[in-house]
């Protein structure tokens, strides 16, 4: 009887964070050799955006070439419903093993996000799950993380941290969960960190330096691993003399703590 043919594994490619930014960094700059080769070697791909990854997958190649050309490449996309609600929250919880399919094939299969660790702040974490219930090798590949950099950065408290998602769209709403979170870091010490969508950078700014009482501290990073990044941490009394101009539309990561 022939014995079945060994599992892939499934690989958690984390990508550059410069993604819809006017400069790129070197790819060699932010992923070690060992991740540029691992990538390389893949052929078979589930993805946050097929073109990015093709994207990425051309700052791969004049590296490292690839083991198939990128036109031959086996890129799934994630549906997009799972971009918007997420994919493991209850009733609306993804089922990925069908995109798994190769793995248990035999064929190595790479997670890919636009930018940084997939499955962290970006979807993914269905299937990595998934993996975990077909008895799939998860291996997670080292690179950037904008959250873990930022946090680093900040001055802040790096032993007790959560990461929150998204604040509310809805400016009441949006106030209310200022003050919850800032309670929170005051009363417990821990450090509470979210993202936004780039364009509302300014009214999330005007809605902290408003809301946060003057002495609470309030980091903004945006840019990390890039040549003009740039990260500033200092009490919201401070950040009360600058004005929302100081934020460009580019990727940042917020984080108040006590």
């Amino acid at each position: 009887m022939t014995a079945p043919a060994p599992k892939g594994r499934l690989l958690l490619v984390p990508t550059p964070l410069d993604h819809g930014c006017d400069t790129q960094t070197p790819l060699d700059a932010v992923l070690p050799a060992g991740t540029i080769q691992a990538a390389a070697a893949l052929t078979h791909w589930i993805s946050e955006n097929a073109k990015s990854t093709r994207a990425f997958l051309k700052r791969v190649d004049a590296l490292e070439p690839l083991a198939q050309p990128i036109q031959a490449q086996q890129i799934t996309e994630l549906p997009r419903e799972v971009h918007k609600k997420g994919d493991h929250a209850g009733s609306t919880r993804f089922d990925a093993r069908p995109l798994l399919a190769p793995a248990l094939q035999g064929h190595d299969v790479g997670l890919i996000s636009e930018a940084g660790m997939p499955a962290v702040a970006d979807p993914g974490s269905s299937v990595v799950r998934a993996a975990h219930d077909l008895g799939i090798t998860v291996l997670p590949l080292v690179g950037p993380v904008s959250l873990l950099l930022a946090l680093a950065a900040s001055g802040l408290n790096g032993q007790n941290f959560a990461f929150v998602g998204y604040l509310p769209q809805d400016a009441a709403a949006r106030t209310q969960r200022v003050r919850e979170l800032e309670a929170l870091a005051h009363k417990t010490g821990q450090t509470q960190l979210f993202i936004e969508t780039p364009y509302r950078n300014p009214a999330v700014w005007q809605a902290l330096v408003q809301t946060l009482k003057p002495g609470t501290r309030l980091t903004v990073a945006q840019g990390l691993t890039l040549a003009d990044g740039r990260v500033r941490s200092a009490a919201v009394s401070n950040w009360r003399q600058g004005s929302a101009a100081e934020l460009d539309r580019a990727p940042a990561v917020f984080a108040i703590g006590a």
